[in-house]
């Protein structure tokens, strides 16, 4: 699986599955563009990791939802690596808080809708003027998104749906020109996510009840997402691809 000369921009690529990704990309010989949020430090760490890896990448910082932000990205792209992009992946989302719904305010619930869903739109609004024939985009979605997620993540859960619902869409739409559009949507990785977010007893148990009795990690995700987005996957499009170790089967 070679990606030799292609342009990958990884929004999100800053740390855990995101640095992963990018990592594993450059590996196979990818160009590519990290995006960080503002952990300067991270970005650091995964340029190092790809530099490790003999890759090639370069840094951007942003916040992918800000429009100037999403727009300076891909201007960054352009410019370091030529006049298109071949690849896209879509990392950048997350948690924020478990809330029931009690606790959740309009603007708190579209923050998350906004963080997850807007923010895949808006990177791939921006990119695909700039792919051509062959190009891949692969967005992150969750297992939640299946399954409503655990307690208090049902923002979350919603919003990653929606991404999945935006993958089979956006395929239809793209695919006449030869871009596929595909997602991926895992379960428990091990993470900095989880760290934060889910007690150890309860990763603990969600372990126990797996099929394959672990967690993920983040190299594992990132081979599919390497995988959605190479030509080895070329007639796979509008598919949100499951990598839960059984846990949950959609």
């Amino acid at each position: 699986m070679s990606l030799e000369n292609k342009v990958a921009i990884v929004a999100g690529g800053g740390r855990d599955i995101g640095r992963a990704v990018s990592v594993a990309l450059a590996a196979k010989g990818a160009k590519v563009v990290v995006n960080y949020f503002n952990n300067e430090e991270e970005g650091k760490a995964t340029a190092a990791a790809i530099k490790e890896a003999g890759g090639e990448a370069i840094l951007v910082a942003g916040d992918m939802t800000k429009q100037e932000d999403v727009d300076n990205l891909v201007a960054k792209a352009l410019e370091a690596y030529g006049d298109s992009i071949d690849i896209l992946v879509n990392v950048v989302g997350g948690l924020v808080a478990r809330k029931t719904l009690a606790e959740v305010e309009a603007d708190w619930f579209e923050y998350v809708m906004r963080l997850n869903l807007t923010s895949t739109f808006m990177t791939t609004k921006a990119v695909v003027p700039h792919m051509k024939n062959g190009g891949s985009i692969v967005n992150f979605a969750s297992q939640a998104g299946r399954d409503g997620g655990g307690p208090g993540a049902w923002a979350y859960a919603t919003s990653k749906g929606a991404v999945q619902t935006l993958t089979r869409g956006l395929s239809k739409e793209l695919g006449p020109s030869g871009i596929r559009v595909n997602c991926v949507c895992p379960g428990m990785i091990s993470t900095t996510f989880h760290d934060t977010f889910t007690k150890d007893e309860v990763r603990k148990n969600v372990a126990a009840a797996t099929p394959l009795r672990r967690e993920g990690n983040a190299s594992e995700v990132a081979d599919l997402a390497v995988y959605l987005a190479s030509p080895e996957s070329s007639f796979v499009t509008g598919t949100s691809v499951d990598i839960n170790g059984g846990m949950y089967f959609s």
